[in-house]
């Protein structure tokens, strides 16, 4: 019996959400390596963009190289300034099995991208989530912590010391999360409110390890161009807390301080799946478009379309 073919995801973030030119550089580059860009996200708050691509092993390896090559060239993190934490130019680089490939094979598949990163552009490398070689790296805030501005003191400390590539500051650079994990939502709630206290005090209520909703990472985010804050959440499990229970949470608590909910924001793709039966405008996610789901494009790969 043959096996099923296999499908990897990579969501790459990369810390540019301003330069349109740069995003459709790098788009074009994982285009032209043969993957599926299903989606592109870019926040020019965040400073930062999420490419959403999948394919077969092979060719989603290819298609991370190539835009790794691309973005630590056209990326400069010595004038880099944004409300999202990163440690690098290319900042972090998962791979996730979504079929006919186990969990195994596919953080094998992230070390094999990170050893080469290492080798080819000389910058440090960290695995996290599947892929982690250290507990402490295993959640991406502990494997990035300190962010960029840290990052020349930590290569220093026996701690610090990367998985893959040098022990060496590179200004322009600066170092790459490379991971395996499950299917993650990134989904973002927008207060109508400029208090970023009040956002933090929401992230905390909903966050896991402030003993909120399973399986939910949590921050308070200012969007200086929008006049708003947020609450900038991934959610780990959707199974154990589907995108409802994170908005309905972030909602009941802004309303007991007063405030009220402008929006919903998915960043990236969702399996149907996490919306646990509820429609999108359900949990403010206005002009949503079916392409914004990720089972169309993982049955389409499937397909060979």
């Amino acid at each position: 019996m043959s096996r099923a073919p296999a499908v990897v995801e990579c969501v790459p973030n990369v810390s540019e959400g301003r330069d349109q030119a740069v995003l459709e550089r790098l788009a074009a580059t994982i285009r032209a390596a043969g993957a599926r860009l299903a989606n592109v996200h870019a926040d020019p708050d965040h400073h930062r963009s999420v490419f959403s691509f999948l394919g077969p092993p092979e060719v989603v390896q290819a298609a991370a190289l190539a835009l790794a090559a691309e973005t630590l060239a056209a990326v400069d993190m010595r004038g880099h300034h944004g409300a999202h934490p990163r440690l690098g130019a290319l900042d972090v680089l998962p791979f996730v099995p979504l079929d006919g490939i186990t969990m195994d094979e596919v953080a094998a598949l992230a070390h094999d991208v990170g050893r080469m990163l290492g080798e080819r552009h000389h910058v440090p490398v960290y695995f996290y989530g599947r892929a982690a070689m250290r507990d402490d790296r295993r959640r991406l805030p502990d494997a990035r912590r300190g962010g960029y501005e840290a990052l020349a003191a930590r290569l220093t400390t026996p701690e610090g010391q990367p998985d893959a590539g040098p022990a060496r500051f590179d200004p322009r650079a600066g170092a790459i999360l490379v991971g395996a994990r499950d299917v993650l939502v990134a989904y973002n709630v927008w207060l109508a409110s400029t208090d970023l206290e009040i956002a933090r005090v929401i992230a905390r209520s909903v966050r896991e390890a402030s003993g909120g909703l399973p399986a939910v990472q949590a921050m308070a985010v200012p969007l200086a161009s929008r006049g708003l804050v947020q609450v900038s959440m991934n959610l780990l499990d959707y199974r154990r807390t589907p995108i409802p229970d994170a908005f309905d949470a972030v909602r009941q608590e802004a309303e007991r301080h007063g405030v009220a909910v402008r929006r919903g924001e998915l960043v990236g793709l969702a399996l149907r799946g996490a919306f646990a039966g509820r429609t999108p405008e359900s949990v403010g996610l206005f002009g949503f478009t079916d392409d914004l789901y990720l089972d169309p494009h993982l049955d389409a790969m499937l397909r060979g379309q």
